[in-house]
């Protein structure tokens, strides 16, 4: 079997401000489940998905964000862009907030996390 996307898992946006940014969101009523105003990064929960939230310190955001989607194996689904000549940003690593993850840019310089929770 091949591996395959499952789904979206989260929209990570880049912000100067991050107090100004969880405030708006807690004003939507987004609820905090990592982080918060005096953090570096913070996520909300969104139903079954996330939005998170970086800090850009450097001037002005020249980063839109990141898409992250959940596929089915992420040490599968990382050999597909290789053998198609496409260089993810590192090999798939384990992360403290407990998924299987790895980056890639798009031509347009979006980044693409394709992730799997431990």
């Amino acid at each position: 079997m091949s591996a395959h996307v499952e789904s979206l898992s989260a929209i990570t946006l880049a912000t100067v401000d991050m107090v100004r940014a969880v405030r708006f969101c807690e004003a939507l009523g987004f609820r905090i489940v990592h982080g918060g105003a005096n953090e570096a990064f913070t996520s909300f929960a969104l139903g079954d998905s996330f939005l998170n939230l970086t800090s850009e310190m450097h001037g002005p955001i020249r980063w839109w964000g990141r898409v992250i989607i959940y596929v089915s194996d992420v040490d599968a689904f990382y050999r597909m862009p290789k053998d198609h000549g496409i260089e993810p940003q590192f090999e798939p690593r384990d992360a403290p907030w407990n998924e299987r993850y790895f980056h890639l840019t798009d031509p347009d310089g979006h980044e693409l996390s394709f992730a799997r929770l431990l």
